[in-house]
């Protein structure tokens, strides 16, 4: 399984970053990166610095198999690892539709400076973080195809910079820039799934 987990992430890695990238690049003359001037210490830089460690450990977890270290026993079965593939499979087709449904508004990282249009509809209309949780998503598929400690860690890595990333970073900004608008989006769709993680902070 270490193998196709490897292959399953490098997919998703070129699909959800590079082809993306291009994709926004070709429409919109932005490649929707925000990934420098990050002040250092700022929460928006830690949560980027986890992330790419989550990115790293979840690539790694599949060649640390590879190279000898041994799962997890208790998730070391053949169910687990089936269930494993399906939930990455999943998840990386559910990042690209995600991903089509921000439309030109898809951005990695946040500029406190601009203003991008508020998206609610398609997969936006279920979760307001459907790409985040496609990526969790994935996360999750490929620690149970490859169960051992590098994988785990990477999952809980890739789970904590994402919090990070949306409680302390997006939502912020989003409630700043769109105000009421967002607020009442907010309060009827969840976090990262239907109906969980409403939000009820008054404006």
């Amino acid at each position: 399984m270490a193998l196709t987990a490897l292959v399953i992430y490098a997919v998703w890695a070129l699909l959800a970053f590079g082809l993306r990238t291009w994709v926004q690049w070709r429409r919109t003359g932005d490649t929707g990166f925000r990934g420098t001037g990050f002040r250092r210490g700022t929460v928006q830089w830690w949560a980027r610095i986890l992330f790419i460690a989550a990115l790293l450990a979840v690539a790694a977890g599949p060649v640390a198999e590879l190279l000898g270290l041994s799962p997890v026993d208790a998730l070391d079965r053949q169910a687990v690892h089936i269930g494993g593939l399906a939930t990455a499979m999943l998840g990386v087709a559910a990042t690209l539709a995600a991903q089509v449904s921000m439309g030109a508004s898809w951005r990695i990282g946040v500029d406190e400076d601009e203003r991008t249009t508020l998206v609610t509809g398609g997969a936006f209309a279920l979760a307001r973080n459907p790409i985040f949780t496609a990526m969790i998503t994935t996360a999750v598929g490929l620690a149970a195809m490859v169960p051992n400690l590098v994988s785990l860690a990477g999952l809980v890595l890739t789970v904590g910079s994402i919090e990070m990333q949306v409680r302390a970073v997006e939502e912020p900004y989003l409630r700043r820039v769109h105000g009421e608008a967002y607020i009442r989006y907010a309060a009827r769709v969840g976090r990262f799934l239907p109906g969980i993680g409403r939000d009820r902070t008054p404006a």
